[in-house]
């Protein structure tokens, strides 16, 4: 079985956001950044079904500019076999990117797909979904147990109302969720051999998708600083100003 996994390049989730001066977006220059923390536990979860030989083969993939070679060569450090670049230096909303997807799934075939469940910077939870409407697969999202036998995956994800079992039959899409499992470091061995291992870079243009933007950021703003609050001496006194002065009562 071949597995692909979509990975994002995000600003590292320690990592303090600030808005841009023009308000047009965050700030991104000089800014570190890293494989979006949902993608590092698809990555993970590929590598583990290939160790137990569920999977011959785990493929990489990301959308964006030369930047995102490092978060490529991160994921084969950490042990998958290859990685695809799709080149470009626009950012794309979330039907556009599982469009994209759905390309690369038909030219490499592989028999699962894994993703984040969501990105850190946008929190869509959107793209997997997408995706398998697109190619017409079947679908399990928020996984936080996985096993496979023979022909059918079986996914336990966490619901509203406890934990839900969906047998998923093969090819399909699943969406991890951060209970899965605790991702691995890159050893230093892992590292020098990422660097050998193919990467194979694909023009956007190339692929003869016709994209539409079907969002456009007007503003992005920093939210309000919160006010401190305050003390009162009695129940009473709290009545008052909830009546009077946040006239919530």
């Amino acid at each position: 079985m071949k597995i692909l996994v979509a990975v994002k390049r995000v600003i590292d989730p320690y990592v303090k956001i600030r808005v841009n001066a023009d308000n047009s977006g965050v700030e991104t220059k000089n800014i570190k950044m890293s494989m979006n923390p949902f993608d590092e536990i698809a990555v993970e979860e590929a590598l583990r079904l290939r160790e137990k030989n569920l999977a011959s083969e785990v493929i990489l993939v990301t959308i964006g500019n030369d930047a995102c070679q490092e978060t490529l060569r991160h994921g084969m450090a950490l042990g998958a076999d290859r990685a695809i670049l799709v080149r470009t230096e626009q950012s794309f909303c979330s039907l556009n990117i599982a469009k994209i997807l759905q390309k690369i799934v038909l030219d490499t075939q592989p028999q699962l797909v894994m993703l984040g469940k969501q990105s850190i910077d946008g929190d869509n939870n959107q793209t997997p979904q997408m995706l398998a409407a697109l190619l017409d697969w079947p679908q399990a999202t928020y996984a936080s147990k996985i096993t496979i036998n023979d022909e059918c995956i079986r996914v336990t994800r966490e619901i509203d109302g406890g934990l839900e079992t969906l047998d998923v039959q093969l090819p399909a899409i699943i969406s991890t969720d951060l209970r899965l499992n605790e991702p691995r470091y890159a050893s230093l061995p892992n590292i020098m051999k990422a660097k050998r291992k193919p990467l194979d870079i694909i023009e956007l243009d190339t692929l003869g998708i016709s994209l539409k933007q079907h969002i456009q950021i007007l503003n992005v703003a920093a939210p309000l600083v919160r006010q401190g609050g305050i003390k009162v001496d009695s129940v009473q006194a709290l009545i008052e100003k909830l009546q009077h002065e946040a006239k919530v009562l």
